[in-house]
């Protein structure tokens, strides 16, 4: 294996197989460097302004048109694959729309590439939440008090306190439209209001209201893990300490690995249950009202904050690659206290947590010099979060605060 800063020469860099990541956004990022620092090859695909293309790490970049239609984002990973000779080369995709495409058609796509994504039958438990919750509640795994209503008639039948939370049981029919992850409603004219609104562009039956679970993000879990035949070959247990934004995240801001069997129990009891192969984080929160923790998320991908992974001994990315093309992984599991931030986005939500008292500036400038990794900036690899400084209003335009 390569040290990390070292680069291969470009001619020992195109030899063998390569990875293609769709998406080339800081998840992406993380997963080029983390095998382009091992002389892989990788190409990056994606519709957006990407800082991944930056990378020094990365061999190819192609801009694509669509990558959000199912049918455009197979075609694309084809063409290119043939354009580019990238025959045996490992497939990450690092959003759920591609997660879903490349299940659906995976026979298609493993003529030309190595597709760890599952099968739709193993993926269709993390695509809808309504499947999601519906098995973790057979298995036994906590989750909030949910329902799913398909009219402004069915509100009635909620009984139940405020606030609630209004979220999607798909989440891209909603998150593109709204730039958020989840709605508040506080008293039941905001709930009528607020269905009233996502029944605009959200298919019936797909909107569901869910008890809000009191408390922030520190409240919030991951269990991070590189699945296989029952068993997680790599894991990593991280708790929340800041998200973006603060109410909803879409995505945490800085996390920490942490020592929890509890939430390893109850993870690896759902993953067994859809014989789930690959990389994956299971999101819960902790309810301080009966201790339990409880199922919110399953992620069938790269998550943001991946590449802690590798900074805390679980090499995620390079875990898969390993596997996908046939060479022994070693178990591993993630030291505690190793901390990941992603300034970008923590920036202006401590800045915000300041003003409002809820957090001391000093404590907060501790916590950002202490961070063991960063999502994009890197020494060996500077250029990506120069880039990603300078789209800051883009980002802010597409996806919002």
């Amino acid at each position: 294996m390569v040290n990390q800063g070292t680069l291969l020469p470009a001619e020992e860099r195109l030899k063998g197989p390569g990875v293609v990541v769709i998406g080339g956004d800081f998840q992406g990022l993380g997963v080029a460097r983390s095998l382009g620092r091992r002389g892989i090859p990788v190409c990056i695909i994606d519709d957006e302004r990407s800082i991944g293309r930056y990378s020094r790490y990365t061999t190819h970049f192609v801009r694509a048109k669509d990558l959000r239609d199912e049918q455009e984002t197979i075609k694309t990973v084809l063409d290119v694959g043939r354009r580019l000779n990238l025959k045996g080369w490992v497939l990450y995709p690092t959003r759920d729309e591609t997660v879903a495409a490349f299940s659906r058609h995976r026979e298609a796509l493993s003529e030309w590439f190595l597709v760890p994504t599952p099968s739709w039958s193993t993926i269709q438990w993390a695509w809808d939440k309504r499947n999601t919750y519906q098995l973790a509640e057979k298995l036994g795994i906590a989750i909030a008090k949910t329902w799913f209503p398909r009219s402004v008639d069915d509100l009635k039948h909620i009984d139940a306190g405020f606030p609630l939370v209004i979220k999607p049981a798909i989440k891209e029919h909603f998150f593109y439209e709204t730039k958020a992850k989840a709605w508040r409603a506080d008293n039941r004219e905001e709930l009528v209001k607020l269905f009233q609104q996502a029944a605009t562009f959200v298919p019936p039956g797909e909107i569901m209201i869910q008890d809000l679970i009191p408390g922030g993000s520190e409240q919030l879990f991951g269990y991070c893990a590189f699945f296989k035949n029952g068993a997680a070959l790599g894991t990593m247990v991280t708790q929340y300490q800041r998200q973006h934004p603060p109410q909803f995240g879409r995505s945490c801001t800085r996390v920490r690995t942490v020592d929890l069997p509890v939430l390893e129990d109850l993870a690896r009891r759902f993953l067994q249950a859809v014989d789930y192969y690959g990389l994956t984080e299971l999101e819960f929160k902790l309810d301080p009202r009966d201790g339990q923790y409880k199922l919110l998320d399953v992620n069938a991908r790269t998550w943001g904050y991946h590449s802690l992974g590798a900074a805390a001994g679980v090499d995620f990315s390079s875990i898969l690659f390993d596997d996908q093309l046939g060479q022994r992984v070693e178990p591993a599991r993630a030291r505690p206290d190793v901390t990941w931030i992603r300034l970008v986005t923590d920036l202006p939500v401590g800045a915000l947590a300041v003003l409002q008292g809820r957090l001391n500036p000093w404590t907060y400038l501790k916590s950002i010099l202490g961070s063991d990794t960063e999502s994009v900036f890197s020494f060996d690899d500077p250029l990506p979060s120069l880039v990603e400084t300078a789209l800051v209003p883009y980002l802010f335009y597409k996806r919002g605060f």
